[in-house]
């Protein structure tokens, strides 16, 4: 916890007396370290820099064949069991539940804002039967926004900023799988199949193998689609960096409407749409698109010597 304790003591994020203190603390968090002046995130994609699992190994961006060697079909099947260093009769082990309750505890209590946990939960596909060794532990803290001030988009920024913030910093793993901090209004729809409550011990919905059903070669033709498009913003980048702004820009949204699109359709995290999401995550697809538009931003910015 020294990295995030130094933070703290470095941003001195200032006590909360009153909802003002939370728009301190948030612009505390949105102008320290290197981005300062706003953050650079504008979603949870964004943050995917170089966040990767202990056990992938990828081939560098635009290597030929890379999307074709190193994301395998396989990891993406249906396993007979869940995790059993995680499960047993359908429960979370006790070790790995209070492991993660201290996590998220100590996350909670180091924002020197008073936060009430509502519930704790493990979702994503350690919580169910599509586990693979690219998966992450997606624990998110539940949360009453309009207890802590009624401007719950504010409320919401600040906590984005904090979680990113501690993912940044730490790199947690239990039984090698990374653990990735999310932190939720109470009362937000659920758009996973398989959610549980670590606090009451208990499936909030629990995971079915009889509806995991992944159509893989659809999700790599729009993954496919997706690389040969950043492949051909890379290509004109450099002497045309406002065009290719806009065009990540456009891609960027693309990508967010299409993974929206396959969460809300019936098979939620198992369609099509959002495996080619993965597909795009695991292969650094998603970091090339951003480092683009960095890139393009500060030639577009840059003033050249005569």
């Amino acid at each position: 916890m020294d990295k995030w304790q130094q933070f703290l003591k470095e941003a001195r994020v200032p006590k909360r007396g009153s909802p003002a203190g939370i728009r301190r603390s948030l612009g505390t968090l949105l102008t320290t370290g290197p981005h300062t002046g706003g953050s650079p995130y504008e979603d949870e994609d964004e943050f995917l820099k170089g966040k990767k699992n202990r056990n992938q190994v990828s081939a560098p961006p635009g290597a030929p064949g890379g999307l074709e060697e190193e994301v395998e079909p396989e990891s993406f099947e249906k396993n007979p069991e869940l995790e059993d260093r995680f499960w047993r009769d359908g429960k979370l082990k006790p070790k790995v539940a209070h492991r993660l309750t201290k996590i998220a505890n100590d996350f909670l209590e180091r924002l020197d804002v008073p936060v009430e946990m509502v519930d704790l939960r493990f979702t994503g596909s350690l919580a169910n039967f599509n586990w693979s060794k690219y998966s992450d532990i997606d624990l998110h803290l539940v949360v009453d926004f309009a207890e802590i001030d009624g401007d719950t988009e504010l409320v919401k920024a600040f906590f984005d900023a904090a979680r990113m913030r501690w993912n940044g910093l730490h790199d947690i793993t239990v039984y090698g799988y990374e653990v990735e901090l999310y932190v939720e209004n109470v009362g937000d729809a659920h758009r996973s199949s398989g959610v549980y409550s670590i606090t009451n011990k208990e499936w909030i919905k629990a995971p079915d193998p009889d509806d995991v059903h992944i159509d893989f070669a659809t999700a790599r033709a729009k993954s496919d689609d997706i690389l040969t498009q950043v492949n051909l913003i890379s290509r004109y980048s450099d002497q045309k960096p406002r065009s290719a702004l806009a065009s990540v820009e456009r891609l960027k949204e693309k990508i967010r409407m299409m993974r929206r699109a396959g969460l809300m359709s019936p098979k939620q995290e198992f369609s099509a749409e959002n495996i080619a999401f993965k597909i795009l995550r695991r292969e650094n697809i998603l970091q090339r698109l951003s480092d683009l538009k960095y890139e393009a931003y500060d030639r577009i910015m840059s003033l050249e010597l005569r």
